[in-house]
């Protein structure tokens, strides 16, 4: 996969930004799994898990891939939404099918 797979017809300004941002973050490796995440859920997230997300967006790649790594975040990013992200990717959810 090299990019979003979701359109951002039907989203508001504030999440087609996510989604955009998602996607160009960085290393390759964390606009993946930043993208994937974003284009599987950024419809169904509660204002709060978006706000939380778009911090999240903001992590320096190599704290974001440690705590994707370890499962714990600096307390500041340690939200429902971090767990989530997570979870999508340790579970295989976020792997795509061939």
């Amino acid at each position: 996969m090299t990019g979003t797979t979701r359109s951002s017809a039907g989203l508001d300004a504030r999440r087609r930004r996510i989604l955009y941002r998602s996607w160009h973050r960085g290393t390759r490796e964390n606009d993946l799994l930043m993208g994937r995440f974003c284009d599987a859920l950024i419809g169904e997230l509660s204002e709060a898990d978006v706000a939380d997300f778009e911090e999240l967006i903001e992590v320096e790649d190599p704290d974001l891939f440690a705590w994707i790594a370890s499962g714990q975040p600096d307390p500041k990013y340690d939200t429902p939404v971090f767990h989530r992200f997570r979870q999508f990717h340790v579970s295989g959810e976020g792997v795509p099918e061939l």
